[in-house]
């Protein structure tokens, strides 16, 4: 019997994970869908490739799977929350390929937390239309260690996407946050990531992940004083048209996952009593600016 995977969210994330797993034996994708389209087709870094799963667009559709892979939005929590009623059986592992540092708390009232594993992904890429994403870079997928991660890794065997389990997962969680919390500026001025390269704009960027990793500490992450520094050069790394997920998602009219991205820093921060200005205020910004 092959094993049944449901992806939840084919866009960017979701699309380039499914078309990649709908390329090994033994595995079943469906996707789960608000628009269907005829079939999957990603440019690859290794050239453009295509799947044609099913798709649903309906949770009623729908019935347990082997794993759900939960590629939607952070903030599409509640929509997600009807498709794991019906595609969560008594054996169903749950990976949340998401956004931010709360992967569990998320769907802990849906599904029970031990079935429950996060994951961190780092594949860039865009949608351009549903079903058509352009994948930069091949990237990486990383999930704590133990029976449940192992087994989500030899679901990527054969696949290029490099996909590895972790000892210190909340360290890992609170690096992704850390570039990500940096992206918002995209966001706010339209601009791609090469913005970075301005030097006013990276000091900008420097004080939101030293706030990152000031609340991150407080939460149990093994954050280096430098990051801040490796999240700039990273930004100075990337192709200078790079287009962030926030920043897509407001040139597109879209919500943003600000809160997953920044907000999160603002409110553990209150939590533990550190002050995180610059973050509160991008935060303030942008949600002024979606109005």
């Amino acid at each position: 019997m092959p094993t049944r995977i449901a992806i939840i969210g084919p866009g960017a994330i979701g699309g380039s994970v499914a078309v990649w797993l709908a390329q090994s034996q033994g595995l079943e994708v469906t996707l789960c869908a608000r628009t269907p389209f005829e079939r999957l087709v990603v440019e690859t870094p290794n050239g453009t490739i295509e799947a044609k799963p099913e798709i649903l667009t309906q949770p009623a559709q729908a019935n347990p799977f082997d794993w759900v892979l939960i590629a939607t939005k952070a903030y599409d929590a509640s929509g997600t929350a009807a498709w794991l009623q019906a595609l969560v059986g008594p054996t169903t592992q749950v990976a949340v390929l998401q956004n931010g540092v709360e992967h569990v708390a998320r769907f802990a009232a849906v599904v029970p937390a031990d079935r429950i594993l996060p994951a961190i992904v780092d594949i860039p890429g865009e949608r351009s239309a549903p079903g058509r994403i352009r994948q930069r870079r091949l990237g990486t997928i990383v999930v704590p260690d133990g029976p449940a991660g192992d087994a989500f890794v030899r679901l990527f065997a054969a696949t290029p996407i490099a996909v590895a389990t972790s000892d210190d997962f909340r360290t890992v969680a609170w690096t992704k946050l850390a570039f990500n919390c940096a992206g918002a500026i995209s966001a706010l001025v339209m601009k791609p990531g090469g913005v970075a390269w301005r030097e006013g704009i990276a000091d900008i960027q420097r004080a939101m992940v030293r706030e990152c990793v000031s609340v991150g500490r407080a939460e149990g992450a093994h954050l280096p004083e430098h990051l801040p520094d490796i999240v700039i050069d990273k930004y100075r790394e990337a192709p200078r048209d790079s287009i962030n997920s926030i920043h897509a998602d407001r040139a597109a009219g879209r919500p943003m996952e600000l809160d997953a991205r920044n907000g999160v820093i603002v409110r553990l921060g209150q939590v533990h009593g550190i002050p995180t200005p610059i973050n509160a205020t991008i935060v303030a910004l942008l949600e002024a600016a979606a109005e």
